[in-house]
């Protein structure tokens, strides 16, 4: 049984390195000779940011991640509203996405160094994946350039047929990851993103007080932190925050599958990788830290390759929050 299960864990592990995935119009080096110094921007404005706000690598690598599931890694989440249209950023799933002052930051440097050259899309792309890395000072994986700037931004898009929900059970995960070209490995993959961060009461409400509508608790959290949990929110102010992985929050790492494997899962979409045969093997296999970097970087590969703008299509804007005239 061990040889196997090593057996599957080395095939899995050489099968994801020879993968190439590019995306359509998408490559390395994207500006290697109309913007030389682009990434080593980005990582110096990024690790500084990061030096002063620990929690900001998963304030971006959030950014990437609500950006990429409405119309594809177009930074439409970063445009703001008008008097005649409601954009992205205010639909309730993301009015707690912070991190768009560091893409301004990087955008306004950027204008400087290559004007009208990169796009906000590569921007916020390449800064999550610095963020994460910032722990380890090495790029954690490789990230292909070449999107362009959508201009539409709509907050009715922005809702649970695009964007994955705390509460989401194991078949909405599946389809929502399905319809945006993303396995079943990607989607535990990724949800590995909830090693850092924070979330809020709010969001825990039902799961933690009135499940099953009969003021209980939902059984698949375990039940001493479940307690925890239940005192933490009992009475709840604006700033009470709830780390997403018990003890490691701060570091990008593989212990959210230990946990989620003691039912320490904050969300029911944590939970819900446990209730597949498939995705839970996987939960156990990605508890390896080498297995889970390898993974976690070619799923957000394909996560930034989801409906890109390439070529003359969009625009390269010259704000983010805003598209050119």
């Amino acid at each position: 049984m061990r040889s196997s299960f090593y057996f599957c864990c080395v095939t899995l592990v050489v099968l994801a390195l020879i993968e190439v995935c590019t995306g359509a119009g998408l490559k390395l080096n994207f500006y290697c000779k109309t913007c030389p110094q682009f990434e080593k921007i980005v990582k110096n404005i990024t690790w500084s940011r990061v030096a002063s706000d620990p929690r900001m690598g998963a304030k971006l690598l959030r950014v990437h991640y609500h950006d990429c599931f409405v119309r594809g890694c177009d930074a439409s989440l970063l445009l703001d509203s008008t008097s005649t249209n409601v954009a992205e950023k205010e639909a309730r799933p993301n009015l707690s996405v912070l991190g768009f002052d560091v893409i301004d930051d990087i955008k306004t440097r950027l204008e400087e160094e290559c004007p009208e050259t990169v796009s906000c899309a590569d921007i916020v792309a390449l800064a999550a994946r610095d963020a994460v890395s910032f722990q380890y000072k090495r790029p954690m994986w490789k990230v292909w350039t070449g999107r362009r700037d959508g201009n539409i931004s709509l907050a009715t898009e922005a809702n649970n047929d695009n964007l994955p929900s705390a509460s989401s059970n194991f078949t909405t995960l599946r389809q929502l990851f399905a319809r945006k070209g993303l396995s079943v490995m990607d989607l535990v993959a990724l949800s590995g993103a909830h090693t850092i961060g924070v979330s809020h009461c709010g969001v825990l409400g039902r799961r933690l007080f009135n499940f099953t509508g009969k003021g209980d608790v939902d059984p698949s959290i375990e039940p001493s932190y479940a307690e925890i949990l239940r005192t933490k929110c009992s009475s709840p102010t604006r700033e009470t925050t709830i780390d997403m992985d018990p003890e490691s929050s701060l570091s990008f790492d593989s212990h959210y599958y230990r946990i989620l494997n003691q039912k320490k899962g904050l969300f029911q979409s944590d939970a819900a990788l446990l209730n597949n045969p498939i995705s839970a093997k996987l939960t156990k296999l990605l508890q390896r830290p080498n297995v889970f970097f390898t993974y976690f970087a070619r799923s957000m590969r394909h996560m930034g390759a989801i409906d890109v703008l390439t070529g003359k299509d969009g625009e390269i804007r010259k704000q983010c929050r805003v598209p050119n005239a």
